[in-house]
């Protein structure tokens, strides 16, 4: 392991351990056996240091989501990267907080990147007829319950001490985007069948080949896009 990953590794034990949430980068040097000119050349000041320790945890963060094999039921794979995402969250705390935190003047691409996987299974479930929504507004709600979720279990444990919390937010969110299973009753509250439709076909159009050309394909997605929305 390298210099600057020890710094790293050892700044997130440091902030775990931390009462405060805070930490000295003399600690940090001292942890790893480093002096100080060290850890200013390789991160310049505290702040870049705790910025690049955020960008660690998100790498190891969406390392797991891109080595995620897609299974054979989008549903299971929604409701797996939730739980991954909460797991995360709880093995590295002080991490999570940092990587969620409001006090970023500018956002990690790397959340981008987040955003973007989970939209990428949510069109999985457009695909097969299951999501009452389109599939952006559907990752913006998914997501934002699962960093609330986890943000609330990692800063106040004490708090928030219900072992089935986690599964019933992410049920309760669940299911209120996705259409029943076949043979399942319908809600009061669902969808009528033609915007899930629009959703299902726009969303076979984006991942399949078709014999449509290019415009042709964008004017249907137009249409079906404003149906999904009506």
């Amino acid at each position: 392991m390298d210099i600057r990953t020890q710094m790293l590794e050892a700044a997130e034990k440091l902030l775990d351990a931390s009462p405060d949430r805070d930490i000295s980068t003399r600690a940090v040097c001292e942890a790893v056996g480093v002096g100080a000119p060290m850890l200013y050349r390789l991160f310049g000041d505290k702040n870049g240091l705790l910025s690049a320790v955020v960008d660690h945890g998100f790498d190891r963060y969406l390392a797991t989501k891109r080595a995620a094999e897609p299974s054979a039921d989008p549903i299971a794979d929604l409701k797996n990267g939730w739980d991954t995402h909460i797991a995360f969250a709880r093995e590295h705390p002080a991490v999570y907080r940092l990587m969620y935190s409001p006090a970023f003047t500018e956002i990690p691409s790397a959340a981008q990147e987040a955003l973007r996987l989970l939209k990428e299974v949510l069109v999985r479930c457009a695909a097969i007829g299951r999501l009452r929504v389109d599939p952006d507004a559907a990752a913006q709600r998914v997501m934002s319950a699962n960093i609330g979720v986890a943000l609330n279990m990692v800063t106040q444990p004490d708090v928030y001490t219900d072992p089935e919390l986690s599964r019933r937010v992410r049920d309760a969110v669940h299911d209120s985007l996705l259409t029943p299973e076949n043979g399942t009753e319908e809600t009061e509250s669902s969808t009528t069948p033609l915007p899930t439709a629009a959703l299902q076909l726009a969303a076979l159009l984006r991942t399949e080949d078709t014999t449509l050309g290019t415009e042709e394909t964008q004017l249907l997605l137009k249409w079906l896009d404003g149906l999904a929305r009506d």
